[in-house]
């Protein structure tokens, strides 16, 4: 197993992504309370956040705890440029770069530094750079590990540089509360605060066995090498995501059944518009959800073979909502529904089908003509006759846990 002796992983996080870009780009709304969206907040600023305005949070209900909420319609084209802005100087920087999402990435510099200096200098001159030439601030974390990186970035915001000092690795990590640890959500945090366990510290303290008999056998190797800082993925270089996803805040108003499979077919038709463009094929349909007690639930089906066409992959969500529709229905108050597909390949390694062949002809036709008008007229340019009038289009790209 591979062990780096060194803190040389650095972990680059853009504060507030959206509406930093925001206010760069209006002075105006600089220090001022912001969020990006209109409808549903996409990305506050920390001055809104100090309100408790939140990402997925009505604008209604961002209102009432901030008054003084400065509301903007979300620009993607323009956050997408900031985004490549950056990673553009996180490529000068090292080769060795992971994008994790639009707005962070993992860089390894182990190596850079005869040229560069140690691995805090190259992250305090990325900060540096990121500010003066995009105009946005980042934060960055520096460790040995990965993991350990992303949490000392995340401890180091807004706008700052933490490094964590590998003899000092577990006295940095250990009182952190329990909700730092990787795939440790809302649930998981209670079951574990429910036996008094609320620190990484006191994770690393209990036996394996009584862990993984709390939170099930994978999760529990998880949090228990986690907790203990062991995490000897390398950043990986050209990585493809495993998935592409999708997801709509529904707000706090009841939805009907209708208006729910309504806006699943807008979330499905966004995210195999966004398939096909990327020559990307899935077969694996994932459906979350979140209460308005900020509970989750995922559930998930398969089809046999790998597809981006919009038909199959909308009845295969179609037939996952109908199974989940029971647990929907005795929890109530859905406030959020996401759609990814995962275990994508690329689109031209996929073998052709040949069960159903003018049924499969017919629909990839179709979306292939709907695709050439979006692309030429715009993505607003068609709708489905049943979107018409709703909100099935105020879906965001799907946002890791």
């Amino acid at each position: 197993m591979f062990v780096r002796r060194t803190a040389s992983i650095l972990h680059a996080d853009l504060d507030s992504f959206y509406a930093s870009v925001e206010q760069r780009d209006d002075p105006s709304l600089r220090g001022r309370p912001v969020a990006a969206g209109g409808g549903v907040v996409l990305a506050a600023s920390y001055e809104a956040k100090r309100f408790g305005v939140r990402t997925a949070m009505s604008e209604s209900a961002a209102r009432r705890l901030c008054p003084d909420l400065v509301v903007v319609p979300a620009r993607f084209a323009a956050y997408s440029q900031a985004s490549k802005d950056v990673f553009a100087i996180f490529n000068d920087t090292t080769p060795l770069v992971e994008g994790i999402s639009i707005d962070e990435a993992f860089l390894d510099v182990a190596g850079l530094s005869k040229i560069a200096g140690t691995p805090v200098e190259i992250a305090a001159e990325l900060r540096r750079r990121v500010r003066d030439e995009v105009g946005l601030p980042i934060t960055v974390g520096v460790a040995r590990t990965k993991f350990l990186a992303k949490v000392a970035s995340g401890v180091g915001k807004p706008d700052g540089l933490l490094e964590v000092d590998p003899e000092r690795e577990l006295a940095f990590l250990h009182p952190l509360p329990v909700d730092k640890l990787w795939g440790v959500g809302a649930i998981t945090a209670s079951k574990l605060e429910a036996r008094g366990i609320t620190t990484v510290g006191e994770v690393a303290a209990m036996d394996p066995a009584a862990l993984t008999a709390i939170v099930g056998t994978a999760s529990g190797r998880q949090l228990s090498a986690l907790s203990h800082n062991i995490d000897a993925r390398r950043v990986e270089t050209g990585k493809r995501r495993g998935s592409i996803g999708s997801q709509q805040a529904l707000g706090r108003r009841k939805r009907s059944r209708d208006e729910i499979e309504v806006i699943l077919l807008g979330i499905v038709d966004r995210v195999t518009r966004r398939m096909r463009r990327a020559d990307r094929a899935g077969r694996t349909v994932t459906l979350r959800f979140r209460f308005d007690d900020y509970t989750r639930a995922t559930r998930a089906a398969s089809l046999p073979q790998a597809t981006s066409a919009t038909a199959p992959l909308l009845a295969t969500a179609r037939a996952v909502l109908d199974a989940s529709w029971p647990l929907i229905d005795e929890r109530g108050g859905l406030t959020l529904i996401g759609l990814s597909i995962g275990n994508l390949v690329d689109e031209r390694h996929v073998g052709v089908q040949m069960a159903l062949p003018f049924e499969r002809i017919e629909s990839e036709v179709l979306d292939t003509a709907l695709d050439a008008v979006r692309a030429r007229f715009g993505a607003r340019s068609l709708t489905r006759a049943a979107t018409v009038g709703s909100d099935a289009d105020a879906g965001v790209p799907m946002l890791p846990d």
